[in-house]
């Protein structure tokens, strides 16, 4: 059967502040059964934080001998301690059908293509300017005047990668960016993996020659 249940993946980038968790949560009872992709980190659990919600925490060599296993999409080390996004959830969610969810960086986005690009649909989500998302940064006060400064150089350098996503939605009218995620997330369910199209092309011609 052509669309048999997939298991398939939805990448969602973009600058912080262009509200991507906002929208996620907007539309996540309305797109079926789904697994948001989790960091795995080397770092000690925070006061408030709970394992397998907000990371995966694991030790030091537990992470290095997955990476010796080439068992993580993207990895990095950051102030001593490794994050990364390791492929054994991921598999395990996209074998029982699920809509894979990453919130991830152009280079996540790149990553995860040169894996799973056959099942991969990717989004690019930015509010309509520049001046826009300082806006929005400087009132949410969640970050120091540095931080934020920080946060409009890195957009300022993944504007000009959109070119790399399936779709890109534009968070002007928080509503109707929700809709069209969920209709971009409703059509990532029905991709179809090559195999299964090369499976599909060779029934297809039935007729003897």
């Amino acid at each position: 059967m052509m669309y048999k249940k997939n298991g398939v993946v939805l990448v969602l980038s973009g600058p912080s502040g262009a509200g991507k968790s906002s929208l996620i949560n907007a539309i996540i009872d309305d797109i079926g059964d789904y697994y948001f992709s989790i960091s795995t980190t080397t770092r000690p659990m925070r006061k408030g934080e709970v394992e397998g919600v907000h990371y995966y925490f694991v030790s030091k060599e537990e992470f290095q001998k997955d990476i010796e296993q080439d068992l993580f999409l993207e990895y990095a080390l950051v102030h001593g301690n490794y994050y990364g996004t390791s492929l054994k959830p991921v598999k395990e969610a996209l074998s029982q059908g699920k809509l894979v969810i990453f919130d991830i960086d152009v280079q996540g986005n790149t990553a995860i293509k040169n894996r799973l690009g056959d099942i991969t649909t990717s989004v690019f989500i930015t509010p309509p300017s520049l001046s826009e998302l300082k806006k929005r940064l400087i009132n949410r006060s969640t970050d120091s005047k540095e931080v934020i400064e920080n946060r409009i150089k890195m957009a300022k350098r993944e504007i000009q990668r959109t070119s790399e996503y399936d779709f890109v939605i534009i968070n002007d009218d928080f509503d109707v960016a929700a809709s069209v995620l969920k209709q971009i997330a409703k059509t990532a369910r029905i991709k179809v993996p090559t195999d299964r199209i090369n499976e599909f092309v060779q029934k297809w011609e039935d007729i003897e020659q």
